[in-house]
């Protein structure tokens, strides 16, 4: 069975319900903490009462400097709302491993960016060296992939768009708040990932909800495709997508047509004042929760609770 892992100013706890365990370890970094399983795995069966988590101050459990990947379009509801029809290529970005942050520090909006959105995305958590040209079958996910942990990759749609930005428009400080958990799974967990349900409100209200059934590249998959190039190590992040929901919704058939055949900056200038009466944009006090879990519970990444502040 998984184990959960939080980290706090004052080093790393095995997580029990309510109640965490110090886990006596060196381990600064994710990686390192990777490494020392079985400090982990004795906190976790020790007879220690432990303290409760309510009480620990939680910083992201991946730790920087680290690769951070994403893969983009990635869930066939997302590939709908995004206005995509037949066979989507199989794509990445990468984000500033900068944009890491806590799972309760506040997204902060700069003051250049209006249309700021959200994606809750599972990531995973690399346990080993992934070498350019490594073919990783459904079998081998428990030699790569140590665990994971609920991401939100955070999204300046205007930046984005109009430049056709990734790195800059998902890399601002704050912009990729992670944990509270690092779930370190099991092998035999990893049957139970496609039964992992992402769900992100915005004030209470329900924005986001599906299964990783509706992702269409996977873990097993997307690693080898990210091989072809890429080199990942120990303690790097990979987030695999996020499904339909988000605030940015392509514009109807018609509409597109016609703004097709408009110089680009009248198309954008368009395009934005239609996004200006979207109401689903993040703004200054809102309040995005997300988590990921198992309906059983056994995989279970915790809550994330992050505000969203305006820069100062």
């Amino acid at each position: 069975m998984s184990t959960n892992v939080l980290r706090t100013p004052d080093g790393w706890w095995a997580v029990r319900g309510e109640r965490a365990v110090r886990i006596e370890t060196k381990a600064v970094t994710t990686a390192e903490l990777i490494a020392d399983r079985d400090a982990v795995r004795q906190a976790a069966a020790s007879d220690d009462s432990g303290t409760p988590v309510a009480g620990l101050v939680a910083l992201p459990p991946v730790t920087t400097p680290c690769r951070v990947v994403a893969q983009m379009v990635n869930y066939r509801s997302h590939a709908k709302d995004s206005g995509f029809t037949g066979d989507i290529p199989p794509t990445f970005f990468r984000k500033a491993s900068g944009s890491v942050s806590g799972p309760h520090e506040p997204i902060v909006r700069p003051a250049h960016v209006r249309f700021l959105d959200y994606e809750v995305e599972l990531g995973l958590v690399m346990g080993a060296p992934l070498p350019v040209g490594t073919v990783v079958e459904e079998q081998d996910l428990p030699r790569y992939v140590a665990g994971l942990v609920l991401t939100n990759d955070v999204s300046a749609r205007d930046v984005q768009l109009t430049k056709t930005q990734f790195y800059e428009s998902k890399s601002y400080p704050t912009f990729t708040p992670t944990g509270p958990y690092l779930a370190l799974l099991e092998p035999e967990d990893f049957a139970r990932l496609i039964d992992l349900r992402l769900r992100l409100s915005v004030n209470g209200v329900p924005r986001q909800d599906r299964t990783l059934a509706d992702m269409i590249v996977r873990p097993a998959q997307a690693l080898t495709l990210l091989a072809r190039f890429q080199t990942l190590d120990p303690g790097d992040l990979l987030l695999t997508g996020t499904p339909g929901g988000t605030a940015l919704k392509a514009p109807p058939r018609p509409v597109e047509k016609i703004a097709a055949l408009l110089p680009p900056a009248l198309k954008w200038k368009a395009f934005f004042n239609g996004q200006a009466k979207n109401p689903l944009y993040l703004q200054n006090g809102d309040l995005v929760t997300a988590t990921i879990a198992t309906p059983d519970g056994r995989i279970d990444l915790g809550e994330q609770r992050t505000a969203v502040a305006d820069a100062t």
